[in-house]
Order: C-alpha cells, then sequence, then structure tokens
C-alpha cells in the first residue's frame, strides 16, 4: 500500500482502513509518518533529558503533556517537536471535539522487550491512537474475562502487525472489552490466520515469514479528561 499523506482530511477517508475481521472498532494506517518525521521523532525522544525517563522492568517509557492520575493530571506543555504529531493525528477527527489529544505515552521497547496484557482504563477517554517508529511489532488481543479466579489466563484471540511509521486508533468494543499486549520477543513470526490486517499493510507478507525486531518506539496519543485547571510550562 503507498504512503497515505494526509494534507486533505477533507478528502481523507478513514474507512478505508478499518481492520474488517476484528471486533469494533480498529483503524490501520500505514505509512501516516515519512521516514523524515519517523527519524526526527527518534532523534528527538533520544534527546530527552534523563529525568524524563521512567525505568521500569521491561522497557522504559516518557509522559508528555502530564502524568495521568484519578485525582486529576496536572498538565504541562507539549513540546513542539511533539504536538505537530499530536496535532496531525486530531485532524483525523476521530476524538470527539471537545476531547481532544492532551497527552503522550512515549515507550521504548528494545528488541525481546513487551508488556503483559492490560487495558488502557478509565483515566482515558476511551480512544487509544498509537504511531510506531523504528520497528515492528505484533500487538495481541485477548477477550477480557472476568471472574474471581487470579490464576484466570486470558483467551487469545488475534494479532495485529504494526509496521514502522504506523498508526493504529482503537475504540468502542476493542478498548472496553479486550486486553492488549506486546510478546518479550526478539522475532515475530507472519500467521496469515492469526493476523488481521495484513490486507492494510505497506508491504506484502507470506505466512511463516520471520520478521527481526529491532528498537521500538511507540507514541500512544490519548485524552485524559480529568485535568487540572492549572498548567505548567516546560522547554521546547
Amino acid at each position: 500500500m503507498e504512503s497515505l499523506l494526509i494534507n486533505d482530511t477533507n478528502k481523507y477517508n478513514l474507512e478505508n482502513n478499518i481492520v474488517r475481521e476484528v471486533p469494533s472498532l480498529a483503524y490501520y494506517v500505514p505509512n501516516f509518518l515519512t521516514k523524515a518525521d519517523e527519524e526526527e521523532i527518534i532523534k528527538c525522544v533520544n534527546k530527552s533529558p534523563q529525568p524524563k525517563w521512567t525505568q521500569l522492568s521491561h522497557r522504559r517509557l516518557q509522559n508528555w503533556g502530564g502524568i495521568p492520575h484519578q485525582k486529576g493530571m496536572l498538565a504541562e506543555e507539549i513540546p513542539s517537536w511533539l504536538q505537530k504529531y499530536v496535532d496531525k493525528m486530531s485532524k483525523l477527527n476521530v476524538f470527539e471535539e471537545l476531547k481532544q489529544p492532551n497527552h503522550v505515552l512515549i515507550n521504548e521497547y528494545l528488541s525481546g522487550q513487551g508488556i503483559m496484557p492490560h487495558s488502557d482504563g478509565p483515566l482515558f477517554h476511551p480512544i487509544v491512537s498509537t504511531i510506531s517508529c523504528g520497528s515492528h511489532t505484533f500487538l495481541n488481543f485477548y477477550e477480557r474475562v472476568e471472574t474471581e479466579k487470579i490464576d484466570k489466563t486470558p483467551k487469545y484471540e488475534f494479532s495485529l502487525l504494526l509496521e514502522p511509521r504506523s498508526l493504529l486508533i482503537l475504540k468502542e468494543d476493542l478498548y472496553h472489552n479486550y486486553l492488549h499486549s506486546i510478546d518479550c520477543k526478539n522475532e515475530d513470526i507472519i500467521s496469515e490466520n492469526t493476523i488481521k490486517n495484513l490486507n492494510l499493510c505497506s508491504q506484502s507478507y507470506v505466512d511463516k515469514q520471520v520478521l527481526l525486531r529491532s528498537t521500538r518506539i511507540s507514541l500512544t496519543i490519548r485524552h485524559v479528561p480529568k485535568v487540572s485547571k492549572m498548567k505548567l510550562k516546560i522547554g521546547k
């Protein structure tokens, strides 16, 4: 699929990017970024001051716009290098007019790193958009299981291939009733039966094809409804 440059949102129809074989609702846009965009993002993320990073056991991350909290997010100004990609995302008109994105979570995944099945939860408006840079990954989905058994394993349902420079948007049933995860692997194997967005990808893939991971930077762009009226300004 050719690069999709969104210069005129009135002529761009996200309906062409619906992942049809999954529950409602996922959009997958390949080549949402140019290679120059991708290089700029990776450069700026890597130049961020060390205190901006939070180190977790299997990855590290940055919060931009503030740190979401159930008592309210103390809003910070998003730097200009990042805000332009938030604006590009906003122009797709996926978010409601009064619930525009105000927070970006940046995750760095080294080859072999991942994240356990989870949901984005009630701190956010129930739409999540993710831009991938540097490397592909497989995003796995599990049907949410309501049970009192703490050892109950969620049921795996399907996966999506997230290519470098792509955009994924999740909402409705996929936000509320499914968990998503990334396996801790150094490589992924294409499965035509379980990967549901191959027809929308920028390249052609064949069954059993092996994809080697490298470092992936993801930008998860969301709206935090509960925000303090105070706003902090940070350096550009």
